[in-house]
């Protein structure tokens, strides 16, 4: 420790007067001094170095404090003062290595730290080995996707049970989170059951074809659950959407870009029939048809009658209600089939609809 105290008659100076470069320098010394030592150190010279560096890291360069809070992140005997301030610091390359990883930093100062500072933060927040209810529940409720994503995917990580369905709320329209979250081994049956529920089939299937043999066994009786409870059938009244439509057509303006509006406001009346008055068919087989369990029919459609693919889109999220859509990674996948699908064979399905359309009762 002797070093140690011979530089403390230098460090008034180097605080009150010292250049960046001379604070850097002072801190690259002590905090070498520190860590060769870390081992021995008993809490009283913890705590010294901790009043040296809390008063010199302040006006240091950003690349020095971030070096240093890089060293002291895996340390559990790290100046606990000194990992506190540099862990709420708004620059990430200097709280982002602490955040991740000191076991110095407490639960009270990581909820802290979770519910002032930007996605940066809380994305390394979220990396961190363990996370308990009271951090991951403000994570889930401040997060982006990606922030949420990662969380989700933290085996160390504890949800509540409204973390729980906070995540599952996020996981409706991100088939990548739901996939993360149905995977995860502490969900409940009451969750698992909840998030299937919110998911679309191609979701469903996904997440079946990629959980562990015990995870199949509850997604299976999930699922038996779910097909079990009777549903009310939604009853829809068509007739407002038919004259709308009827009048747009008798006025020239029935057309793929009046389709697409409908679809885009979520418009479903107007946005059926317009789609059946535009592909030749009966209203309440088109209606059938979009509803099925599949998008394809949506697809087939679409071809047959050369939409664009941004219509078609809007027809698929139309389908699954407001605030409901596919991830990512699925309307991409529904893209590709659009673009490989050929008009001919559209067309050719399309006319076996209407033949069979035309012998169905009216």
């Amino acid at each position: 420790m002797a070093t140690a105290f011979s530089l403390i008659p230098e460090l008034d100076d180097i605080v009150n007067n010292g250049t960046a470069e001379r604070r850097a320098d002072a801190i690259e010394r002590i905090s070498g001094l520190f860590l060769e030592g870390a081992a021995q150190f008993e809490t009283r010279h913890v705590a010294l170095f901790d009043d040296i560096l809390v008063g010199l890291v302040p006006a240091t360069p950003i690349d020095a404090r971030a070096e240093l809070a890089a060293r002291l992140s895996s340390l559990d005997n790290a100046p606990p003062t000194l990992v506190r301030q540099l862990a709420r610091e708004d620059e990430i390359k200097v709280a982002g290595p602490l955040l991740s990883s000191s076991p110095l930093l407490d639960e009270p100062t990581l909820v802290d730290i979770a519910r002032g500072k930007g996605q940066e933060h809380l994305a390394a927040i979220s990396g961190r080995p363990t996370l308990s209810p009271s951090i991951t529940d403000v994570i889930v409720r401040r997060g982006d996707r990606d922030v949420v994503r990662s969380v989700a995917a933290n085996a160390g990580a504890q949800f509540s049970d409204r973390g729980y369905s906070g995540l599952i709320q996020r996981a409706t329209d991100d088939g990548m989170l739901a996939l993360t979250v149905g995977q995860r081994e502490d969900i409940t049956p009451a969750s698992l059951k909840e998030l299937l529920t919110k998911s679309v089939d191609i979701v469903r299937k996904r997440l079946f074809d990629v959980a562990k043999p015990k995870q199949k066994a509850a997604i299976n009786q999930a699922l038996n659950e779910i097909s079990n409870v009777p549903k009310a059938p939604q009853v829809r009244d068509f007739a407002a959407g038919q004259r709308a439509v009827l009048a747009l057509r008798n006025a020239g303006g029935l057309n793929e870009v009046a389709l697409l509006g409908f679809a885009r406001q979520h418009k479903y009346e107007e946005a059926i029939a317009a789609f059946a008055a535009l592909t030749g068919m009966r209203l309440s087989v088109v209606h059938q048809l979009v509803q099925g369990d599949r998008y394809d029919p949506v697809l087939l459609l679409g071809k047959s009658i050369g939409l664009e693919w941004a219509t078609v889109r809007a027809l698929v999220v139309l389908r699954l209600g407001p605030g409901r859509g596919l991830a990512g990674p699925d309307i991409e996948e529904a893209r590709v089939n659009y673009e490989r699908l050929s008009p001919a064979t559209a067309q050719r399905v399309l006319a076996f609809w209407r033949a069979r359309d035309k012998n169905l009762p009216e």
